[in-house]
């Protein structure tokens, strides 16, 4: 397409080439191809169980770990979807006068309303409704709940229905409160400490929501640094806007606002990946900021943990000690021979197989070539109807299988085969990873090399009454990952507990120690 020199200022302005903007173009033209799943990952094939006393051994493994580790937080998005049904009741208030609970399911108003003392932010609610001259009890028994939603959700109030989860009250204990960003705190001095008694934690934050994190750790970490006597070194990044992508219309042209400048949108959490990319520590832990329990529910989350980094630092030793012998020419071919059946067998790590080479040298530095990847270890939970990307065996262009996230939007299930494949997987991801970036030589990897393109994702939004399509980029732990070195192992599924929408928070897993 042709550029205006206005076009070209504002694609500088935020750090995209012409040739960026020309593929994402190209893209919407050509679609996104969909992935050939061949099966299903599943324990035995493709996820590993644990038992107890491997279990034990990695725990021991990971602990003996000395090297640099971060917990990585992706919580940059509001918790606007959270109260999604709290904003439609209060809409109708508005417009009927009253609220009908026609809907009376686990995650509506009604149930809401029924059991809302039982939310950790319930207390700051009375207060601020006792500010503005109302009693809650008052108001619920003459049902004004368009009054306590107004101060809920509303900027004059507490303005829930704006900030991001990581700000929300989510756990009592006792008279005190936890939010979300806290609970990861206290997981991270649990599991991420450092022999120096460091923690190192990265949230990835909207630019509008630093200034809150900021003040309420300011408020929060020396309590919990005495508390489990950590240092904690908490540091913060904003998604680019050089990994933004542009809206077009229709007819796949750029979509301009009334101004006439192009409309660039968040490229989704794939664009999370140079954030990644930019953390210098070797061992990341990944997990979602609304993914917590409760102090009494921790100790099995925690153990899995350490639980998969240990199995991390175990492959990792495995894949490095090959490269560290081929690069020095000190290889056997039957000592690489081991080691491949034990990357195909205990981990189902398919590597180019020696009958495709002419010699055994030939094939130890396709080897070398293969294995030169970062390296991640993913927990899987049995699927019981949850939402997510799941494992499964995929083939790629060349033929060669690998292990993949896939969500159901990367596959054809028009396609009579491929749809009874994705209906027979058994796990999904929880985003439960722990990463290896860095090489057998101690360089760190160019995460972006890694990324698979043809993996995005294109949806119909609109704006100010007109349809777009927006692109999204390979997903952080979907296409972003496709070519790294890839581990699935089972975890138990009390370590996934998120708070999709607020009512998850009245779940047992959420709520405080019964027994106390």
């Amino acid at each position: 397409m042709q550029l205006s020199p206005s076009d070209l200022d504002q694609l500088k302005q935020n750090g995209i080439s012409p040739e960026k903007l020309e593929t994402q173009l190209t893209n919407f033209e050509k679609g996104f191809p969909f992935m050939e799943i061949v099966a299903p990952a599943t324990v035995g094939n493709g996820i590993m169980f644990i038992n107890d006393s491997e279990r034990v051994k990695s725990i021991e493994r990971y602990k003996r770990y000395d090297g640099a580790r971060l917990k990585f937080v992706p919580a940059s998005g509001a918790a606007t979807r959270m109260f999604k049904d709290l904003f439609e009741c209060l809409d109708e208030i508005k417009k009927k006068g009253r609220a009908l609970f026609d809907d009376r399911s686990f995650n509506s108003a009604y149930a809401f309303f029924e059991q809302i003392r039982n939310f950790a932010f319930f207390p700051e609610l009375a207060k601020n409704l006792r500010i503005k001259g109302y009693a809650v009890d008052t108001l619920l028994e003459q049902k004004k709940y368009g009054t306590i939603l107004e101060v809920l959700l509303n900027k004059d109030g507490m303005n829930y229905g704006t900030l991001p989860k990581g700000l929300l009250k989510f756990h009592f204990y006792g008279d005190t409160v936890r939010t979300a960003v806290e609970e990861h705190l206290v997981e991270g001095a649990l599991y991420a400490r450092e022999s120096s008694g460091s923690v190192s934690i990265h949230l990835t934050v909207s630019p509008e929501h630093i200034e809150g994190f900021t003040h309420k750790l300011k408020e929060i970490t020396a309590f919990y640094e005495n508390k489990f006597g950590v240092s904690y070194r908490v540091s913060f990044s904003v998604q680019k806007k050089s990994t933004d992508t542009i809206a077009v219309d229709v007819e796949n042209n750029p979509f301009r606002e009334p101004n006439g400048q192009m409309l660039f949108r968040p490229g989704g959490h794939g664009a999370l990946l140079d954030n990644l990319n930019d953390l210098i520590e070797p061992l990341i832990f990944i997990k979602n900021i609304d993914n917590i329990v409760p102090d009494h529910l921790k100790a099995e989350t925690v153990d899995y943990k350490m639980v998969i980094a240990g199995l991390l630092l175990e492959v990792k030793e495995l894949v490095h000690s090959i490269q560290q012998k081929v690069s020095s020419n000190e290889f056997a071919e039957s000592e690489l021979a081991k080691a491949q059946q034990t990357l195909l067998h205990r981990y189902f790590i398919k590597l180019p197989d020696r009958s495709d080479y002419k010699n055994s040298n030939l094939w130890a530095n396709a080897l070398v070539e293969f294995l030169d990847k970062p390296i991640r270890v993913c927990g899987m939970v049995r699927n019981e109807g949850e939402p997510g990307g799941g494992p499964f065996w995929v083939k790629s262009k060349d033929g060669h299988l690998s292990l993949q996230i896939v969500e159901s939007s990367q596959i054809d299930l028009k396609n009579s085969s491929q749809k009874v494949m994705f209906s027979r997987s058994t796990h999904f991801n929880p985003v439960d990873i722990v990463c290896w970036t860095y090489n057998f030589e101690n360089t760190k990897f160019d995460l972006k090399q890694f990324s698979d393109p043809e993996t995005g994702f294109i949806a119909q939004k609109s704006k100010d009454g007109r349809i777009l399509k927006a692109q999204e980029l390979p997903g952080l732990w979907n296409g972003s990952m496709a070519q790294w070195l890839t581990l699935f192992v089972e975890v138990p599924l009390i370590t996934f507990n998120p708070v999709k929408s607020v009512n998850d928070l009245l779940r047992p897993e959420h709520q405080p120690n019964p027994q106390n």
